[in-house]
């Protein structure tokens, strides 16, 4: 067994077409994560003039036009491949980057705003349905451990890097390096298989019949209730499954607004301290994804999400009411820790759940659920924050992920996804 999983996750690792898909992931997590959070606050803050209320709906319809269309783009996947799908998206994330690059118009900036979340919305699902066909059960915790380190360390970059190129709040420099690397994440693009190579790479067949279906065309309305009636007989997930996966993005989703406020104005860090700190979690994390990984396809998820929940849960609690910038440290690295035992199996839990005839659509609206989660922590963070303390959004998440600890033992004990 230890042999067989080691070829699989050899093999994964060494497919040109994961490679392809891996090299879009950095590069777009790149450019959407210095976009995000080095340039465009500051950017249409203090070049453009806008209230923070402008900024703060700009930044949302970019999360909303990313998850709006994860579902679609999943089902399209499934229908037409790889390649025109990530095409779609990469030519709309370049547009987005040129009209912000070329223009000040509040307006123009609004739109570039939408076309990134459209722009981005084909990423996951292409990037994971396509990584996870490769893979199979035998290496999906490998695969989801590559893929999150390619996400990590392209959405951690970006902004810390771009950050050299702005000088004097002149941006000229940063676009370049933008634009140049969205030119080749679409030459990569155009090279991804096509319709047939990709059901080939899925190990999907079109028989006689459903060729003669296809070609007797019947009815929209038909053809989406089918799909949708033949998803849901193929489904190998629990039912707490769908209620876990907006609950494990929520508690990320209640933290990501205030950080970057709660370590400047509760913790009193400077910017290069906030990064050491940064640096320091997602180290942890980034070094403890492969392992966890391999460990995952050899052992299985259970314990791994049992003890990943727990640390975590914990620690984020008493991170909101530490003050001590050495315990802080410490409590960071136990975060860390507990996400590098989390991602790999979350994930690789989910992939088994997931009927191979129907990767990207049931990807896509796995994705949607999750991406639910983020929009619906981050609303009501600033809320908490405000109105109960600093602390708040942290008891919360922590307790968000005990309740998930506890989703997680009806799961395994009830299990109609097969944990191994």
């Amino acid at each position: 067994m230890k042999l067989a999983n080691g070829w699989a996750g050899k093999k994964v690792l060494t497919s040109p077409f994961v490679v392809q898909l891996l090299t879009i992931m950095f590069f777009v997590e790149f450019v959407k994560g210095a976009l995000l959070i080095s340039i465009l606050p500051v950017y249409m803050g203090t070049v453009l003039g806008l209230s923070a209320y402008a900024v703060g709906w700009a930044l949302a319809l970019q999360y909303i036009g990313d998850n709006a269309f994860r579902s679609p783009l999943g089902w399209i996947i499934d229908r037409i491949g790889y390649r025109y799908v990530m095409l779609f998206g990469v030519l709309f994330t370049f547009a987005s980057v040129a009209i912000i690059s070329l223009t000040s118009a509040f307006g123009w900036v609004i739109l570039a705003c939408v076309l990134l979340g459209v722009g981005t919305s084909p990423l996951w699902p292409c990037v994971i349905t396509g990584a996870t066909a490769v893979a199979g059960n035998e290496a999906s915790g490998t695969i989801m451990s590559v893929v999150y380190m390619a996400w990590l360390i392209g959405v951690g970059s970006g902004p810390i890097i771009i950050n050299f190129f702005i000088v004097d709040n002149t941006y000229a420099s940063a676009f370049r390096i933008l634009i140049g690397m969205m030119i080749v994440v679409v030459m990569v693009a155009f090279f991804l298989p096509g319709r047939q190579r990709s059901m080939e790479i899925e190990g999907r067949q079109e028989t006689g019949a459903a060729a003669k279906r296809k070609r007797s065309k019947p009815s929209l309305s038909v053809r989406i209730s089918g799909y949708f009636a033949k998803v849901r007989r193929s489904m190998h997930a629990s039912r707490l499954l769908y209620p876990a996966m907006f609950t494990q993005n929520f508690a990320l989703g209640l933290l990501t607004p205030v950080l970057t406020l709660y370590a400047r104005t509760v913790l009193h860090l400077t910017p290069q301290q906030y990064s050491m700190y940064l640096v320091a979690g997602g180290a942890i994390t980034v070094l403890g994804l492969i392992p966890v990984g391999k460990w995952v396809d050899r052992f299985g998820t259970k314990w791994f999400l049992h003890v990943g929940f727990l640390l975590s849960a914990v620690a984020l609690p008493v991170l909101g009411y530490t003050r001590s910038l050495p315990y802080v440290l410490v409590i960071v690295g136990i975060i860390g820790l507990g996400y590098a035992l989390i991602i790999p199996a979350w994930n690789a839990l989910i992939a088994e759940a997931i009927p191979k005839s129907e990767r990207g659509a049931v990807w896509g609206f796995f994705l949607t659920i999750e991406g639910l989660g983020m929009v619906f922590g981050s609303i009501m963070s600033g809320k908490l924050y405000d109105m109960f303390g600093p602390h708040a959004p942290f008891l919360v998440s922590g307790s968000v992920l005990l309740l998930l600890f506890v989703l997680h033992l009806f799961i395994t004990r009830r299990p109609a996804v097969v944990v191994r």
